[in-house]
């Protein structure tokens, strides 16, 4: 019996896919919810699901391909202070976290810090780019510029 898959099971297949599995398989996934009968109406459904999705993943893309623009633009740089010795280098470090926070207080913009793609914290002043990634297939770099404070 073929089945269309509205969850990921181990081994069998994945959310959305369609799969000839035996008739008894095929009840016991119907009754666990975790696949539906592939009738033409129900493929009729995933198509179009399938398309909303892909309309929306393209969206998705599009917005981050506009923010590494504006990110990755010669007047986009995150503006911070910290404590310095004399040599240059700061008491502490600065942390994906605070430049994120840093870059909503300045610009208005949101990024998770966990898309920083900072190695070790900046422990010296000047300029400093900081990889980040918007999309699995975008990524910028922010410009850091850390002074004394």
């Amino acid at each position: 019996m073929k089945v269309i898959f509205t969850q990921d099971v181990r081994g069998k297949g994945k959310r959305g896919e369609v799969k000839e599995v035996p008739d008894g398989y095929a009840n016991f996934l119907i009754k666990a919810n975790k696949a539906k009968q592939a009738d033409a109406k129900a493929m009729s459904a995933l198509r179009g699901q399938q398309k909303a999705e892909a309309k929306h993943e393209a969206e998705v893309l599009a917005e981050a391909k506009v923010l590494k623009e504006k990110l990755e633009s010669g007047d986009f740089v995150v503006e911070m202070t910290a404590k310095a010795g004399s040599d240059g280098r700061l008491f502490g470090s600065i942390t994906s976290k605070q430049i994120s926070q840093a870059m909503e207080k300045q610009y208005g913009i949101k990024i998770d810090k966990r898309k920083m793609e900072l190695n070790e914290p900046i422990r010296s002043m000047g300029y400093v780019n900081v990889p980040v990634k918007l999309h699995n297939q975008v990524s910028a770099k922010i410009r850091v510029h850390i002074a004394e404070k």
